[in-house]
């Protein structure tokens, strides 16, 4: 949205060590103003810090660190387990207080968000609409929260990292050249750390010299990201704030695998539980599927992703799982270690819209499995995830854990901001 003038008024929420605290608001009197650190997610290994409070970090925690080297820097640190269905709480509701605003709200993932504002002006100005965003998420949530405000979405994101914690900060175009020329290319928003050292080796060191650079040259060298380098080195964003739709494009689930496999009905096994849990949550948004993706990566880190259309649109498990198998062996070699083991979900479609054709020898059982599915989707929403198991599902190795709710997750999820999480 813009005004007459053309104008665009963004801000960027960014909540301040999320899930530490969150923690913290749940139970202050074991976490508030203390080092703590949440580690020991399921999905990884060694035990990684993924976030940390700040009076951890005053202490030398950083994210990435493993425990032995947290605990080394700070004796004293207090490690919690990650509980995700916490952190959707609390997500869902910092979401909620900024939709109060405008309904042009953009996650970018559970503990961050985009907000167009330029048509909000019954609330105040930008910078007024911020100060109350920061003022009730810490007031009703007991979070602190920085907020950027800028003309677009690149600046906004650079303001919200200008001041931490909880404080807004407004960046304007003619302030570049002052507050970012300065500093590392890998400081700009949507600049790596590999692009960033490939800009190096052309003398490119700071965003003014980025900003000051050939545009020729850069799109030689990087394609259309050269010439989008050199615009946001100058400040320059047109990119629209966009909403989560209401249907996913995709529906995937990874999971890094506490120790490599390397045996086939291991991986097998990990196929099962994710090809289950994506089939749940397809059910849940009432739709269906007409590719299945699988996603592999090895202890190298190289990743490899297959796909394959389905005959027919389906939201059965049992045919998500047997064609997530089929590109397994069709691409893996037994034997060679796995370290990740994804399933996506692609070409989605709302089930009532979806034409199938029934095969001709089961057509008659189709309504059947359909009526079974549905009464154990309503028994597992109600009792739990490992409620109802297939036979293949009983065990207590690691593949399990994708059924957990609690302790499974990742920063990126939105799923449950659509409601379809099973809450």
């Amino acid at each position: 949205m813009m005004t007459e003038t053309g104008r665009r008024y963004i801000l960027h929420i960014d909540m301040n060590a999320f899930y530490c605290s969150v923690h913290a608001a749940e139970q202050p009197e074991l976490y508030k103003g203390k080092p703590t650190g949440v580690a020991g997610s399921v999905e990884l290994r060694k035990g990684i810090v993924v976030t940390s409070s700040y009076e951890a970090r005053a202490k030398g925690v950083r994210t990435g660190m493993t425990v032995r080297q947290a605990m080394a820097a700070c004796p004293d640190l207090i490690l919690i387990a990650p509980d995700f269905d916490l952190y959707r709480k609390y997500s869902r509701a910092f979401m909620k207080i900024a939709g109060n605003f405008t309904p042009l709200v953009e996650a970018v993932s559970i503990d961050e968000c985009f907000l167009d504002v330029t048509g909000s002006g019954q609330f105040g100005t930008p910078v007024e609409i911020a100060e109350t965003i920061r003022q009730r998420v810490r007031q009703e949530l007991s979070l602190p929260c920085s907020i950027g405000v800028a003309p677009n979405k690149l600046l906004a994101k650079m303001a919200s990292d200008m001041r931490k914690p909880d404080a807004v900060t407004v960046l304007r175009r003619r302030d570049v050249p002052v507050l970012l020329w300065g500093k590392p290319c890998q400081t700009l928003y949507g600049i790596g750390a590999k692009t960033a050292e490939k800009l190096r080796r052309l003398n490119i060191n700071t965003i003014g010299e980025l900003a000051a650079a050939d545009e020729k040259m850069l799109t030689e060298r990087f394609g259309v990201y050269g010439a989008w380098m050199k615009r946001a080195a100058h400040g320059l964003d047109d990119s629209p704030v966009q909403p989560l739709s209401d249907a996913a494009k995709s529906i995937g689930h990874t999971t890094t695998l506490p120790a490599d496999l390397t045996e086939r009905d291991q991986y097998r096994r990990v196929l099962l539980n994710l090809a289950d849990q994506t089939a749940r949550r397809l059910r849940r948004q009432g739709m269906m599927c007409s590719t299945v993706q699988i996603t592999i990566r090895d202890p190298s880190m190289k990743t490899i992703t297959r796909a394959a259309g389905l005959g027919v649109p389906t939201d059965d498990p049992d045919v998500i799982y047997k064609e997530a198998c089929r590109l397994m062996d069709a691409n893996w070699k037994e034997g060679k270690p796995v370290r990740l083991l994804g399933v996506t979900l692609q070409g989605l479609s709302p089930k009532q819209e979806t034409a199938v054709q029934l095969d001709l020898f089961s057509y008659e059982e189709t309504p059947k499995r359909d009526k079974l599915v549905t009464v154990m989707d309503r028994l597992r929403d109600k009792f739990g995830e490992s409620a109802l198991l297939t036979a293949g599902m009983l065990g207590d190795d690691p593949s399990a854990l994708i059924r957990n709710k609690k302790v499974r997750g990742t920063s990126l999820e939105k799923d449950f901001l659509r409601g379809s999480d099973g809450q």
